[in-house]
């Protein structure tokens, strides 16, 4: 009796609701509910607010008749993402099953790459014809609602399906029944085209603030719709897998619970990346063995130096990778934000250099130790600004990401000028030192 309770207080809730409590059950658990919520038309929604990841392994332990009705009546770009996680055959084993209409929906859209608006998009639209009144354009949307992906506005087409403009339902509503939607129509419209990138769809809607925006073909046919609710995912996924990246995961993604085989082959080639582009930091140290050896204390502050040069640089690569992600700022911007860094650079590089360098005479009451040390943090927290700030609009400028290629020779670059710096500097001194 309990289970029975418990499980119409599930049919109660929201499907991101349901997704989250089924994603905290064992496999065998999520297949018995999902069963169950298929029975009450209920277990669509569910799979489509999970990870396609996560909702294809469910999908492949329920028998092929359950995982197609589910996948029948989920939205179009639900279900696509799903397939797209499933391995080829699979998605056309699914395929070959469903109703050949429904199925070319699904194919049409995983032919568009899932990183770009094509890709994102719901076919579930509503257009309507310019000759039709507000009365008959009424009606038409009343009876066509459940079909639709959303009806936050109506899009009216010609005969050709070209989009001849936009119609708020509030004006809709408001006129008179013999209107024609060609008198009241906003012909004045913002669109997407269909091989728009991800991110960029992201931008625009954060420029415009509209909750639903057309996608558009060359010819501007009209294909489908984008919601704010899919751009809100891919405004999470995108960051999630830019700081993934940064962090040098390959390709942006990896679950906590990944097997560990996966976090290896994801991570270890980038590290094994940045042995060889370290290399570069012990040979310039191996070229001052003989300084190190007579002024065994230069030793000590090389972490110092090296850490706070890459920290600088981290902080500047954050602020100019988040500029060029939010559309702030382009490569012709450059000069101007490196000018900026310059300034921060020369105040914070020397009042850092400064308190490291009283602390260095203090200890060991030489004052040239002090000011090697002041003048080697001041250069360098001046050059990994400018290079932290330099390197994503340079990766940017030529179409590589940022997020991904950043880090590591942000790394070897600062580390190779700090070491320079300090251990030059000292060389030169070297009499004064000893």
């Amino acid at each position: 009796m309990k289970k029975k309770i418990l499980f119409k207080e599930l049919l109660t809730k929201h499907p991101a609701d349901i997704a989250e409590i089924l994603s905290h059950l064992s496999d065998e658990q999520t297949v018995e509910i999902l069963r169950k919520l298929a029975l009450h038309k209920a277990a669509a929604a569910p799979l489509g607010e999970m990870e396609p990841e996560e909702s294809a392994e469910i999908l492949d332990d329920l028998n092929h008749d359950e995982a197609i009705e589910i996948l029948r009546r989920m939205d179009p770009d639900d279900a696509v993402d799903l397939l797209a996680a499933l391995p080829v055959d699979a998605q056309r084993s699914f395929l070959t099953q469903m109703d050949t209409k429904e199925a070319k929906v699904l194919i049409d859209l995983l032919s568009y790459s899932p990183d770009t608006a094509g890709g994102l998009m719901s076919p579930e639209i509503v257009a309507l014809p310019l000759e039709m009144t507000a009365a008959e354009a009424i009606d038409e949307l009343r009876r066509r609602s459940k079909e639709a992906e959303t009806i936050y506005y109506a899009y009216v087409v010609d005969d050709a399906g070209i989009l001849q403009g936009v119609l708020a339902l509030r004006d809709l509503a408001l006129s008179p029944p013999a209107t024609q939607l060609a008198e009241i129509v906003i012909k004045d419209v913002i669109t997407i085209s269909v091989d728009t990138d991800v991110e960029e769809v992201g931008l625009i809607f954060d420029k415009y603030n509209y909750l639903a925006l057309p996608v558009v073909d060359n010819t501007r046919k009209l294909l489908g719709i984008i919601t704010i609710d899919d751009v809100i995912d891919v405004i999470r996924k995108e960051t999630t897998e830019d700081f993934l990246k940064f962090s040098g995961i390959a390709g942006g993604n990896e679950e906590p619970l990944s097997p560990p085989a996966v976090a290896v082959r994801k991570r270890l080639p980038w590290m094994a990346v940045n042995i060889i582009l370290n290399l570069l930091a012990v040979t310039i140290i191996a070229g001052f063995e003989e300084t190190l050896a007579q002024v065994v204390i230069l030793a000590a502050f090389l972490p110092m130096i090296t850490d706070m040069g890459g920290n600088i640089g981290i902080q500047a690569i954050g602020v100019a990778i988040r500029g060029l992600a939010l559309g702030k700022v382009s490569f012709s911007h450059l000069w101007r934000v490196l000018r900026k860094e310059v300034l921060v650079g020369l105040s914070n590089g020397l009042l850092l250099g400064l308190q490291i360098g009283i602390i260095a005479y203090f200890w060991k009451g030489n004052i040239y130790l002090g000011m090697v040390i002041t003048a080697a943090m001041w250069i360098n927290v001046l050059l990994a600004g400018v290079i932290g700030t330099a390197i994503p609009f340079v990766f940017h400028r030529i179409g590589k990401d940022p997020a991904m290629m950043s880090g590591a020779f942000l790394t070897t670059i600062t580390d190779a000028t700090g070491l320079s710096i300090y251990l030059g500097l000292a060389t030169l001194i070297i009499h004064r030192l000893v």
